[in-house]
This record gives structure tokens, C-alpha cells and sequence, in this order.
């Protein structure tokens, strides 16, 4: 592979050391790997390979930030069951599949399971170097969303049992004085508890806090671990 540069025409830009983000490569192919690496060195970024998917699982890299770049046929689990275990496993991983064996039922599982790009070699440099660059902006967003809602739950945990009885009320639309009613307690005291818990959300209207409720993990809106 000759030496290519970012979809921008300069070098990609790499994070902080500690923060760079990682192209994992996995191939079981040595030639393969070597190309792969030199071509990502080349445009700025920090690879690593692999022979084999179990190499990958055994490193203990995949939540660091950054994407895979997976062969899709190889010895023992594929690229494909790789992508089949992160998404049993939550972990929202993005992937580029670069094979030479593709097909197109093959490309639209990968696709259809959430793969930024499915390539087959020979595939051109400016080419994978775009999706990989795409694929770490993918990550990047999706780490950010993921730091956004563990706030919203750590938030939430600082609520009472009847802070969250309340506030369960009032996304589902409920008025003061039925919440009162359904609990048996007054008005006012729906209006105090209310209050306490949209100051501990921060937010300063009943939308954003619907908007925040709507990101909640369902485990979080069950009310698991309920401050007492």
C-alpha cells in the first residue's frame, strides 16, 4: 500500500498520547497486517495488530477508543462473530470488514449489524483511510454520548425513593394534584419533591427533563438502586 493522506489532504491529527484512539487491526495474514499498519502510521494514527480475533480478545484493547479493521475469514471466529460477541456484550465498537472473499449477503449482514464499511482488497488507501477516519469520529460521538447519559445516571441516583416517585409521575404527564392523590400526599408536597428532583437533574424545564428521561438506559427509568 503507498502512503496516503486523510479525505482532508493532510495528515490526520492525532489525540494526546494517552487519549490517541487505536485502529486494531486483526488479519490473519502477516503481509496484510504489515501493510495496514504502515498505512495508518503514515496518515498520523496508532495501530495495532492481530493474527486472530482470540489475539484481540486476549490484549484486552477494545475499550480503549478507536475502531477495528477486521478480515473477515480467518482461522477459529471470524470478523463476523467478533461483531456478533461486542454487540451481545454492549460494546458499540465500530468496525471496517476488509476481506477478499466478500459477497453481497455477507456485506449486508455486516452492514445490517452496524459496520461503518465492508472492503474488498485490493481496496485503494485514500479509501480505507476514509472510513477509518469515519469510524473513529463515530467513536468519538458515540463515547460522548455514553458520558452524557452515565451523568444523567449518576444524577439520578442522588434522588429520594419519593423524588423518584414523583418525578416517574410527571414524565408520564401526570398533574400535581393527581400525583398528589395516587401517592397521598398534598399538592405542595408534589411541588417540593419536584423541585428537589429537577434541581438534582439540572434541568429547568418538565421537556428537558423528558429529553434526559428518554436517554435513561431502561434499567435506569426501573428504578434499580433507588436511594432510600
Amino acid at each position: 500500500m503507498q502512503h496516503a493522506q486523510s479525505r482532508k489532504g493532510v495528515f490526520y491529527e492525532p489525540h494526546p498520547k494517552e487519549e490517541q484512539p487505536l485502529v486494531m487491526i486483526v488479519d490473519d495474514d502477516a503481509a496484510m497486517r504489515e501493510a495496514l499498519q504502515d498505512l495508518v502510521l503514515s496518515a498520523g494514527m496508532r495501530p495495532v495488530c492481530f493474527a486472530s480475533t482470540r489475539e484481540l480478545l486476549e490484549a484486552d484493547v477494545l475499550n480503549r477508543p478507536g475502531c477495528l479493521i477486521l478480515d473477515v475469514r480467518m482461522p477459529g471466529a471470524s470478523g463476523l462473530d467478533l461483531q456478533h460477541q461486542l454487540a451481545a456484550k454492549g460494546n458499540p465498537k465500530p468496525i471496517i470488514f476488509l476481506t477478499g472473499h466478500g459477497d453481497i449477503p455477507m456485506t449486508v449482514q455486516a452492514m445490517k449489524s452496524g459496520a461503518v464499511d465492508f472492503l474488498t482488497k485490493p481496496v485503494r488507501d485514500q479509501t480505507l483511510l476514509d472510513a477509518v477516519i469515519s469510524a473513529i469520529e463515530q467513536d468519538v460521538a458515540q463515547r460522548a454520548r455514553a458520558g452524557v447519559v452515565k451523568c444523567y445516571v449518576e444524577r439520578l441516583g442522588t434522588l429520594t425513593r419519593r423524588e423518584r416517585e414523583v418525578l416517574n409521575e410527571v414524565v408520564r404527564g401526570r398533574l400535581n394534584k393527581q400525583i398528589a392523590y395516587d401517592l397521598g400526599i398534598s399538592e405542595a408536597t408534589v411541588k417540593l419533591h419536584r423541585g428537589n428532583a429537577m434541581r438534582k437533574m439540572q434541568v429547568a424545564s418538565i421537556g428537558q427533563l423528558i429529553r434526559v428521561w428518554e436517554t435513561l438506559p431502561a434499567e435506569a427509568r426501573a428504578g434499580r438502586d433507588i436511594k432510600r
